[in-house]
C-alpha cells in the first residue's frame, strides 16, 4: 500500500548504554572544574546538600562546600568553593562512608579502618570526648582486630558492622539508638549484644534516632526511638537494646534502609515492606497514616532489585527487576503517596533531583553498572550477526534474529520456522524500516518507527494477530495526524480493524472539518466509507448551522 504523507520527522532509534551516573544533578557539583569530574570515581553529598567529599580515579580524596562543624574535615572551619584534597584519606581506598545530621562524617577503607571527623557534640565521633574534630580521626577503641566492612549513622549517632558479624554502636543515646540498654550517650564504640549475641549481622540501616540490623538468615532486629512505629513492633515505644520484628516471621530480608522516621525491607523473592512514618506518603501505601507494623508495597508487580531512603529525608526510592525506578514520599515538597514511576536510569537519581535537601543515601560509585537484566540483555543482542542463527533480507539489506526468541515470543514465526530450515529467509511484503521495527518489537516489546511506517506495522500487525503491537502502531500513528492524511489515515483504520484509531481520526476530521473536505483525500475517498463518514459525522452535528 502507499502510505501518506506525514508531517513529523523519524523518531530516532534508541540504543542500549550502560548510563554512568551523572554527578553533575546534585547543583554542589557546579562547583567543581568540568576536567575534575571526569576523575571522579566515588563521591557522596551530605549535610545540607551544601557539602560533598569525593574520590577520584587515582584514589585522592578532595572535599568542597560550606565546612558546618568541620565536617570537610580540611583541617579548619573555612567554607571552601575550590576542591581541597584531604591527605590523610588519600590512597585509604574509601569503601563505606554515611553521615549525620551535624553533619558528622564517618567513613571505612578497605583495610577495614574506621576513620571519623565533624560535629561531635553527642560523641557521635567515636573517640571518647564530645569536641568536634576538624580533620579524619581513626576510631579505634574496641575495633582493633576488627575488620569494619559497613557504616550508619543517625542523626547524632553511629554504628558499624565488622567481617564478622559484629555491631559496634555509639554517640547520641537519648532514645535507646546505641542498643545499650540504657539511654546515657555512648562516647567510644561498644558492642550491641542483648537478642544480637551470637547472631552474624549482614546489614544495618540508621534512622534519625533509631537503628536497625539484618542477620544471616534474614531476620531485622530494631532499636531505638519509636514514637511513629519506625521499628516495626508494633507499638510507639522506644526500644533501648535490640528486638526481632515479629511481624516479619517467615520472611527473609536481605536489604534495609532507613528514612527520617520511616523503614524500608528488601526480601529475597524482590517484595518490599515499609512501616513507621507517613506524613508524606513516605511508605508507598497509598494514604499517609503511620504504620507500627510491616505492610507490603508493591510496584507495578515486579520484583524489587534495590531500595534506598535516607535518615535525612523522606523520600523513598526503588529500582525493579527490569530496571524501573520508582519514587514516593516528600518528592521536591509534594507528597506522593504511591511508589510513582520516573525516567531515571538509578535510585540515586531520585535524591539528586527530588529529595529535600539534594543529598546521596550512599557513597556513590559513578563507574557504569555493567549488570545487564534479561530485558537488556535481549535488546542489546537484536540484529547482533555474532550470535544470530537467522537473517531476513529485507529491500537488499540483513536483518539479524535468533530462531528460538522469534518462536518463543511470535505465534506467526511458532509454526512458520517449524517448517522452514533456511538461514536467510526474504521478505517482500513489508519495507525494511516496518518488518526491521517489527522484529525489534520481539525483543524489546516496543517500537521504534516513524509515524509514516508505523501503518505499514500496522498491515503487518494485523496480518500476524499481533494486538499488543497494533496498539502501539495506533499510539504512534496519531503522533503523525494532520488535515491532508486525517482521511487517509482514517480509511487505513478502517481496514485494519484499528477501532481506537479509527475514532481518533474521526474526531480530528469533526473537529477540522471545513479544511479536511478541501483535501485530495477526501475528493478520492471510496463511496462506503464516504458515506459512512458523512452518516456518523451528521448524526455528531457536524453539519449543524
Amino acid at each position: 500500500m502507499t502510505c501518506p504523507r506525514i508531517n513529523v520527522t523519524q523518531i530516532a532509534e534508541p540504543t542500549l548504554l550502560l548510563m554512568m551516573v551523572d554527578v553533575g544533578k546534585w547543583p554542589i557539583f557546579a562547583l567543581c572544574p568540568q576536567e575534575d569530574l571526569k576523575c571522579i570515581l566515588k563521591a557522596c553529598v551530605f549535610g545540607g546538600g551544601n557539602e560533598v567529599l569525593y574520590i577520584t580515579k587515582d584514589d585522592e580524596v578532595f572535599v568542597i562546600g560550606t565546612n558546618s562543624s568541620g565536617c570537610l574535615g580540611s583541617g579548619d572551619g573555612q567554607s571552601t568553593i575550590e576542591p581541597k584534597r584531604l591527605d590523610m584519606l588519600c590512597g585509604k581506598q574509601i569503601v563505606n562512608l554515611s553521615y549525620g545530621s551535624g553533619p558528622h562524617v564517618v567513613i571505612v577503607t578497605s583495610d577495614g579502618e574506621v576513620f571519623s571527623w565533624g560535629h561531635n557534640a553527642y560523641s557521635q565521633l567515636g573517640n571518647g570526648s564530645t569536641n568536634q574534630a576538624m580533620t579524619p580521626c581513626q576510631v579505634s577503641t574496641n575495633l582493633v582486630n576488627k575488620k569494619v566492612v559497613n557504616v550508619a549513622c543517625g542523626s547524632h549517632h553511629s554504628m558499624v558492622s565488622t567481617s564478622d558479624g559484629e555491631v559496634y554502636a555509639w554517640g547520641y543515646n537519648n532514645s535507646g539508638q546505641v542498643g545499650s540498654g540504657s539511654t546515657a550517650n555512648q562516647p567510644i564504640p561498644r558492642k550491641v549484644t542483648s537478642c544480637l549475641q551470637n547472631k552474624v549481622v549482614v546489614g544495618i540501616a540508621c534512622g534519625q534516632m533509631c537503628s536497625m540490623a539484618v542477620v544471616e538468615n534474614g531476620e531485622v532486629y530494631a532499636w531505638g526511638y519509636n514514637g511513629n512505629g519506625q521499628l516495626g513492633l508494633g507499638s510507639s515505644g522506644n526500644q533501648p537494646t535490640p528486638c526481632r520484628i515479629a511481624a516479619l516471621q517467615g520472611i527473609r530480608v536481605e536489604q534495609i534502609v532507613c528514612g527520617y522516621a520511616h523503614t524500608l525491607a528488601l526480601t529475597d523473592e524482590g517484595g518490599m515492606y515499609a512501616w513507621g512514618a507517613n506524613s508524606y506518603g513516605q511508605l508507598g501505601t497509598g494514604n499517609k497514616s503511620n504504620q507500627s507494623y510491616p505492610v507490603q508495597v508493591s510496584v507495578d508487580k515486579e520484583r524489587v532489585v534495590e531500595i534506598a531512603a535516607c535518615h535525612s529525608s523522606h523520600t523513598s526510592a526503588a529500582k525493579s527487576q527490569s530496571g524501573q525506578i520508582y519514587m514516593w514520599g516528600q518528592c521536591r515538597g509534594q507528597s506522593v503517596i504511591q511508589p510513582h514511576l520516573t525516567n531515571f536510569t538509578c535510585t540515586d537519581d531520585v535524591f539528586a533531583c527530588f529529595s529535600t535537601p539534594a543529598i546521596m543515601w550512599r557513597l556513590l560509585s559513578v563507574e557504569p553498572d555493567d549488570h545487564l537484566t534479561v530485558a537488556e540483555s535481549l535488546k542489546k543482542e537484536f540484529d547482533n550477526p555474532n550470535t544470530a542463527d537467522l537473517k531476513f533480507l529485507v529491500d537488499d539489506k540483513y536483518i539479524y534474529v535468533h530462531k528460538v526468541l522469534l518462536q518463543i515470543r511470535c505465534e506467526h514465526f511458532r509454526s512458520f520456522l517449524h517448517e522452514n530450515e533456511e538461514e536467510t529467509i526474504e521478505m517482500n511484503q513489508f519495507s525494511y524500516p516496518v518488518y526491521r521495527a517489527f522484529l525489534e518489537y520481539l525483543y524489546t516489546d516496543n517500537i521504534s518507527i516513524s509515524p509514516e511506517d508505523a501503518i505499514g506495522l500496522l498491515e503487518l500487525a494485523t496480518i500476524y494477530r499481533e494486538n499488543r503491537l497494533k496498539q502501539l502502531c495506533q499510539q504512534t500513528i496519531k503522533q503523525g495526524i494532520c488535515e491532508e492524511n486525517a482521511i487517509t489515515l482514517m480509511s487505513a483504520a478502517v481496514k485494519f480493524d484499528a477501532q481506537d484509531l479509527e475514532d481518533f481520526c474521526f474526531r480530528f476530521c469533526i473537529n477540522h472539518m471545513t479544511v479536511i473536505t478541501q483535501t485530495d483525500a477526501f475528493a478520492e475517498m471510496d463511496s462506503d466509507l464516504l458515506k459512512n463518514f458523512i452518516n456518523k459525522a451528521s448524526k455528531a452535528g457536524a453539519f449543524k448551522n
